[in-house]
């Protein structure tokens, strides 16, 4: 069993400015991004230079942040945002939404790519086998706050949270981290480091990111506002993965058999 090492979430007290981790987590994250686009720009057959990858972490950043913000409140504390509205701004006390971050990227580097004539898949196709990054670091803030523990458990590694009782809990927060952030960006950097079909690359990463998060939600505690959302098993994390999974599932077939795809 172990012990969380409950760190302050603020990492640095300037007086009037406090940086907090997970903002720091945050630029990791994008800085990481930023950093393996940019090799990438040096293979031609990608098709981006460099000055494009900055206005794509760009308009990245403002659909990650808008659309986790909102999606979160949305998908997950609605109630709360009718009696405090102001409460969409607290970013700092955590509380994103990763498929609203999906939804904010994918309306941010639509618009983008109307802007340099490119689709949307050729732009995702690009972008994501470098993300997974940018989860590593998230999932990693998360630990660090010591929210979005999982259930208990008498597991060898299980680990006490602060605020969450004695009984040791899954990290589940870590195996995000390895799962969601680790593992899926050796699988995408690996395969996209050939020519593929287009629509595959975006549909893996849909796929195994639905795949990860559907499976990690069962030793994940479910959010103590709203608890089951279907057939006394199933989380809203689940329900709002499924449909990842089988719109990637589908991306990757189109791909394949090289059926037209009007984002594509």
């Amino acid at each position: 069993m172990f012990i969380h090492p409950n760190f302050d979430p603020v990492a640095l007290d300037l007086g009037i400015i406090k940086i907090h981790w997970y903002g720091i987590m945050y630029l990791v994250g994008f800085a990481g991004t930023s950093f393996l686009l940019t090799r990438r720009t040096k293979n031609k057959r990608f098709g981006f230079n460099a000055e494009q990858v900055s206005d794509i972490i760009f308009y990245g950043a403002l659909g990650v942040v808008l659309g986790g913000r909102i999606g979160y409140i949305l998908f997950y504390n609605f109630s709360t945002f009718l009696n405090d509205p102001l409460v969409i701004f607290e970013i700092y006390k955590g509380g994103m939404s990763f498929h609203g971050g999906v939804l904010g990227v994918t309306i941010a580097l639509f618009i983008y790519g109307r802007k340099i004539d490119k689709t949307l898949v050729e732009i995702m196709d690009f972008v994501l086998p470098a993300v997974p990054i940018g989860l590593l670091a998230g999932r990693f803030a998360n630990f660090v706050n010591a929210e979005l523990y999982g259930r208990i458990t008498d597991v060898p590694w299980g680990m006490v949270f602060p605020h969450a009782g004695p009984e040791p809990r899954h990290a589940s927060m870590l195996y995000e981290m390895v799962l969601e952030g680790f593992i899926l960006f050796i699988i995408l950097w690996w395969y996209s480091s050939k020519p593929r079909p287009k629509m595959v690359i975006s549909g893996m990463f849909l796929a195994f990111y639905g795949s990860f998060r559907f499976a990690v939600e069962f030793v994940r505690q479910p959010d103590a506002h709203m608890g089951f959302m279907a057939f006394d098993w199933m989380t809203q994390g689940q329900i709002l993965s499924v449909p990842m999974i089988l719109f990637g599932i589908a991306l990757i077939y189109m791909g394949k058999k090289r059926i037209k795809f009007f984002l594509a």
